[in-house]
């Protein structure tokens, strides 16, 4: 029979820590948040539902996101044993600089509607973090504000083409003058993809308030008051700020954007450019022969075409085909350091976040993208460990298996579709109209590099 006493206060003082309380209300909200599953949860609670929706919401039926998350679920790890890794280096070298974690920040728009510190909070805890930040065309920072919250990190930008072409070769030019080391010319946006959150949300610029929006708003204050006190919005890249997102970016957009408008912006940028939103290996093969300096397999988060390629999936096969030619980076449905790891493991150069890091940011402004890149440190650490690899280059497709769920249709019947389209007549092509000015497509001189 066990033997019973009365404890002894003294050795249960010694048994018993009691944890300090946090004060701070937003560091007790985030100290909580184990993942960024839990930041969004944190998010969703703290801001109104149409800015909410906007970040967490996809085109059409959300099949593209939901099919891109499933595609990171879908893998098994294959860890070693006995390796000796008491330490893992999670650095990378990428387009010709250092990152201290092979993530850095998506461009996203309107980022200051989800929290009003927006890109500031962005490229701010990037630089802290040692990571790249790039901010998007439809960013509510201006290029010289973001280089004044991140003055001595890695700052790149995103372009769209518009239709004002001018507009795009200034933004080009700006960025540069800047010091932004990095352009991301996008190439899966020539209309807004439907975004039907938004519409349903009544997701405008400026915010619509109604009845719904109101009551939704009343539980949530804080938003509100930092919305409405600090300055209003201001987009560099749009003359106007009427309407919702969708009829924003049609009205800027350009469906004719091609190969020429690349080897135009090409000519006039200075530092390395990546072409961004690839979605086949044609032409991930195709910018190979034209030299550019890397791709980012994209489908845009899910917010273009819905149903369009999973870019986890195409990843081992244009890695392996021109990943000796170019750098290969990915994005969309990357939700943990896990995802990270078996994206390079499959040959991915660096990989993007988006919706993670607003998340973080609407969860608790610049601390909560800190958590969101602690977070993924964290985890991006622990899965090296677990798989006994001490740097990113040990990494390789034997210790990752994608697994299938999603099987494509049968041979023979694609080969039938290819040969009826190849003997369908060809579309011709009307030019595109002139459309502001047009720079001449010339490389800048070595000197002028140099300047």
């Amino acid at each position: 029979m066990v033997q019973r006493q009365l404890p002894n206060p003294r050795e249960l003082f010694q048994l018993m820590k009691f944890k300090t309380p946090t004060m701070n209300p937003t560091d007790r909200r985030l100290e909580r948040a184990l993942t960024i599953w839990d930041l969004r949860d944190i998010a969703q609670r703290r801001t109104p539902k149409a800015p909410f929706d906007y970040t967490e919401g996809a085109a059409e039926d959300e099949l593209s996101l939901a099919r891109a998350r499933q595609a990171f679920q879908d893998v098994e790890f294959h860890p070693s044993i006995l390796r000796n890794v008491p330490v893992v280096d999670t650095s990378r070298e990428v387009l010709g600089g250092p990152s201290a974690l092979p993530f850095g920040i998506a461009p996203t728009g309107f980022t200051r509607l989800m929290q009003t510190e927006g890109e500031v909070a962005g490229a701010g805890a990037a630089g802290a973090a040692g990571i790249p930040f790039t901010l998007s065309t439809l960013g509510t920072t201006s290029i010289e504000g973001v280089k004044a919250a991140n003055p001595s990190g890695r700052n790149w930008f995103q372009l769209y083409v518009m239709r004002d072409r001018e507009i795009s070769y200034e933004l080009t030019r700006r960025a540069a003058a800047a010091g932004f080391d990095t352009l991301f010319f996008t190439v899966d946006t020539p209309v807004a993809g439907a975004r039907l959150r938004d519409k349903r949300n009544g997701f405008s610029i400026p915010p619509q308030l109604t009845l719904g929006t109101i009551v939704n708003a009343i539980p949530r204050p804080a938003w509100w008051i930092n919305f409405l006190t600090t300055p209003p919005l201001e987009f560099a890249s749009l003359s106007t700020t009427g309407g919702t997102v969708g009829e924003l970016l049609d009205a800027a957009m350009d469906p004719t954007i091609s190969f020429d408008d690349l080897e135009i912006i090409r000519a006039m940028w200075p530092g390395k450019i990546v072409v961004k939103g690839v979605q086949n290996l044609e032409d991930a093969k195709k910018l190979a022969g034209l030299g550019v300096d890397g791709i980012v397999l994209s489908n845009h988060g899910g917010r273009q075409l819905d149903r369009a390629p999973i870019p986890f999936h195409l990843l081992p096969d244009v890695a392996r085909e021109v990943g000796g030619d170019l750098e290969v980076h990915v994005d969309t449905g990357i939700m943990s350091g896990a995802d990270i790891v078996a994206s390079i493991a499959l040959g991915a150069r660096f990989t993007l976040i988006g919706r993670a890091y607003l998340y973080g940011l609407m969860a608790g402004g610049r601390r909560g993208v800190d958590q969101t890149i602690a977070i993924l440190r964290t985890q991006i650490e622990r899965t090296m460990k677990l798989l006994e690899v001490s740097t990113l280059d040990e990494l390789g497709p034997q210790h990752v298996t994608q697994l299938a769920r999603l099987q494509p249709i049968a041979r023979p019947v694609q080969a039938a579709a290819e040969l009826a389209a190849s003997s369908k007549p060809k579309t011709v092509r009307s030019p595109r109209p002139a459309a502001g000015r047009t720079p001449t497509a010339k490389k800048p001189s070595a000197a002028a590099k140099a300047g």
